[in-house]
């Protein structure tokens, strides 16, 4: 069992950055693939970023790739997602994820467990 507690999100102007963080717990978080996913207004939880457990090689939706970055710190059992180049497309609630072993999956369902989410809202 794992839980995850997000924080980070917050009101940016386009082009501004923020920095998400998700804190886990538990003793083995570095066997655990973790990712990021967010729920646009109206629409369905859409894939974000993920980091596997086992090289930490990471995987971008199209629309994120050269303006977000994944990364995580074993020590510290937390996983961010720094933001960069926020365009107001970016506005969303943002969930951490993690499943324990297992690929860079990019689907919501291949994930095991979420945190409560964080709002980040970009102004034009």
């Amino acid at each position: 069992q794992v839980q995850l507690v997000e924080s980070g999100g917050g009101l940016v102007q386009a082009g501004g950055s923020l920095r998400l963080s998700c804190a886990a717990s538990g003793r083995t978080f570095s066997a655990y693939t973790v990712g990021w996913f967010r729920q646009l207004p109206g629409k369905e939880r859409e894939f974000v970023a993920v980091t596997s457990w086992s090289d930490s090689v990471p995987d971008y939706a199209d629309s994120v790739k050269g303006r977000f970055t994944i990364s995580r710190d074993n020590a510290k059992n937390t996983v961010y997602l720094q933001m960069n180049s926020l365009k107001p497309e970016d506005t969303a609630v943002y969930y951490c994820t993690a499943k324990f072993l297992g690929g860079r999956d990019t689907s919501e369902t291949r994930f095991d467990y979420w945190g409560q989410g964080t709002q980040v809202t970009v102004s034009s």
